[in-house]
């Protein structure tokens, strides 16, 4: 199986599985919050894994494990008093944050332009209490002017929320952020954990009541393997930083090179390049997925696969139905293979090309 996925899941670092397996074996199941030998030993690894993700952040705030960037969004939205005042967000938000909002009676949406791109100067409604939006975007991977948009937030007296998930350990953490959502399993770390980062001074209420674990924020007993797969793969991130984003250049490259026919889904410069969104006009999606079972693309997003809807992102831009119905998203990263890819991406384009005949 050729895995062309990475915006729904990357594969688990070898290091971050390792970093397990000592809180998998039969002397390191103790509860972290125990206070015996066993448990304080726990305890430190979910220590040593905190400041580690910690390092993927801002100086500045603390980090407060949960399941997932999900939740994380949840705990932000949910916790925070606005005094009332509103929330606005992007157009092209995860569903983890519109539904979220939605659930909350609803917020002010910022338009983004064909390209994918909130504009900086977009217009901010006057009551303004928070603003969400998502660093790289996880179906179209546009980059959005997230701390210019914090910035000007700012002076309206709101707090920033930003969904790093796609962004973190790939490019620069927006420094201007309040609160900042990321996941495990995007950053190859295991999946069923994730953190939210705050900004020492913000005051958040619980979602989860209970234990009290995470200094009262999210009471559940934490999982010293998980903690500890999420906190080397983030110090793993940092550590080849640079490596990776010279291997995805590369790779994006080759990608634009074999498949330049195709037409690009959102902007070229203003995106990870990590992600490739692409149509062709005319393509039967479902027809190509089958015709290439050893490879594993997307027909849109992973959140909302098997809706049957168009995307709500490539809509935003400006897409028909049927232009987002003729797009696949293609993802890359540190464990592709160039040789492979260029192959998988050869007979994606030859596949498609039959369609046309």
């Amino acid at each position: 199986m050729i895995y062309l996925d990475y915006q729904a899941t990357t594969p688990l670092a070898p290091e971050a599985r390792e970093a397990m397996l000592r809180w998998l074996s039969d002397d390191g199941f103790a509860n972290p919050h125990s206070p015996h030998r066993p448990g304080r030993a726990a305890a430190a690894a979910v220590a040593v894994a905190r400041d580690q993700v910690a390092g993927l952040f801002p100086p500045g705030g603390r980090v407060i494990f949960t399941s997932g960037a999900t939740e994380a969004i949840n705990l932000a939205l949910k916790g925070v008093d606005l005094g009332g005042r509103g929330i606005a967000h992007s157009a092209i938000e995860h569903s983890a944050v519109l539904d979220t909002v939605a659930a909350l009676g609803g917020g002010h949406a910022l338009p983004v332009g064909g390209d994918g791109l909130v504009a900086a100067d977009v217009a901010l409604p006057p009551d303004l209490g928070l603003l969400a939006v998502m660093q790289v975007n996880n179906e179209i991977g546009t980059i959005q002017p997230v701390d210019e948009l914090a910035r000007r937030a700012h002076g309206a007296g709101a707090l920033v929320l930003v969904d790093a998930v796609q962004g973190a350990g790939k490019i620069a953490i927006p420094r201007e952020a309040d609160m900042i959502a990321v996941s495990a399993h995007k950053i190859h770390g295991p999946k069923g954990i994730g953190a939210l980062w705050v900004r020492d001074g913000i005051d958040l209420a619980p979602l989860l009541h209970g234990g009290g674990q995470e200094g009262g924020l999210r009471s559940g007993t934490l999982s010293p393997a998980l903690c500890a797969g999420f906190g080397a793969a983030a110090a793993l991130c940092i550590k080849l930083w640079e490596s990776d984003g010279q291997h995805v250049e590369s790779l994006w490259q080759t990608a634009r090179a074999i498949l330049h026919r195709w037409t690009l889904n959102g902007d070229a410069a203003q995106r990870w390049h990590g992600n490739l969104n692409l149509r062709l006009d005319g393509l039967d999606v479902a027809r190509l997925m089958s015709e290439l079972r050893d490879m594993a693309f997307s027909a849109g997003s992973a959140c909302a696969s098997g809706s049957g809807r168009p995307s709500h992102v490539l809509a935003a831009l400006g897409l028909s139905a049927a232009q987002a119905k003729n797009s696949i998203r293609i993802g890359f990263g540190r464990y592709t293979d160039h040789g492979e890819f260029a192959e998988a991406l050869h007979r994606i384009d030859t596949a498609a090309a039959m369609q046309e005949v």
